[in-house]
């Protein structure tokens, strides 16, 4: 980071909490590497306003003060918005923000430090989080099986299967209710398991999820993570479902689906990489695969 960044950057910091008490804003988020200094922003948010810090696993240290709310993010490379998307989405999940509430987010370009200030109201921004008339996020679903599946959709995104678009669809609820919209058309590879070893939460099924990705259909998961199939036909009415023009089949189902239960569905697009997520038929966010920085122009000697 330059001099004229750091500068740049401590001046955003120094507003922030001048701008969020104006504002009667319930936190002040930021990203835990893009913030130059970390005492000084504390410092300048008054009492009563909560500092959402997020990152990823190996950025964010510990942070000692009451204030603060630290969450882990995936790594990966995002625009200035989507990563106000993420903290948003898992803050809503942690409760630690609500519908309603208004929050100051200071974000700037992936890698680099803050640039940009803005002021948010949670379901007033559709390009945000459209929750209005959205439950709790994780009503019938565990708060780090949903986090942990969203996680697994952006790596699918942004890594594919050995390099390749791979598209995908989770959907995770209520299977009394699932079961009723579900058929299986090939042999089901979580079939026969125990419980414990078809959780999403273990580690060592990653890859296995990834590979059992590139099957045609759905994963079909408990609300307590329990991989109940793969490779699964949804079938809900998709008579009613509206969707936002130039999306196709499989998010048709996961609107319906998640119309039809009490689910949450994850899409991942094969052709953009775009990450959604469907609740009671509606796309409530939308992460977009962040553009893959040029490559510069070789040095080649000239003719002659």
């Amino acid at each position: 980071m330059c001099e004229s960044e750091r500068n740049h950057a401590k001046a955003i910091v120094g507003s922030a909490g001048v701008v969020a008490k104006q504002v009667e804003a319930k936190a002040v988020i930021a990203h835990f590497s893009a913030i130059p200094d970390i005492a000084q922003l504390l410092k300048s948010i008054p009492d009563g306003i909560r500092v959402i810090i997020f990152g990823g696993q190996d950025e964010v240290e510990k942070i000692e003060d009451e204030r603060v709310v630290q969450l882990e993010v995936p790594s990966f490379q995002l625009t200035r918005m989507d990563q106000i998307k993420m903290a948003t989405v898992l803050a809503l999940s942690q409760r630690v923000l609500d519908a309603g509430d208004t929050f100051v987010a200071m974000t700037g370009v992936a890698g680099k430090s803050i640039d940009t200030l803005v002021v948010m109201e949670v379901g007033k921004e559709y390009e945000l989080f459209d929750s209005v008339g959205q439950p709790k996020l994780t009503e019938h679903v565990r708060r780090v099986v949903f986090q942990r599946v969203l996680t697994m959709a952006l790596e699918l995104a942004n890594e594919g299967r050995e390099g390749k678009p791979i598209g995908a669809l989770f959907v995770i609820g209520n299977m009394r209710e699932l079961q009723k919209y579900t058929e299986q058309n090939i042999i089901n590879p979580f079939r026969g398991y125990a419980e414990k070893d078809r959780n999403i939460l273990d580690d060592r099924l990653r890859n296995t999820v990834k590979e059992f990705a590139a099957i045609d259909g759905a994963f079909v998961i408990k609300g307590n993570g329990v991989i109940v199939s793969a490779g699964t036909t949804l079938r809900p009415d998709t008579s009613g479902v509206e969707l936002p023009q130039g999306l196709g089949a499989r998010h048709g189902s996961a609107a319906a689906i998640s119309a039809s239960t009490k689910s949450i569905a994850i899409t991942v697009s094969e052709s953009t990489g775009t990450v959604r997520l469907w609740r009671l038929g509606k796309m409530v966010i939308e992460i977009e695969k962040a553009p893959r920085a040029p490559i510069p122009p070789r040095n080649t000697p000239p003719f002659g």
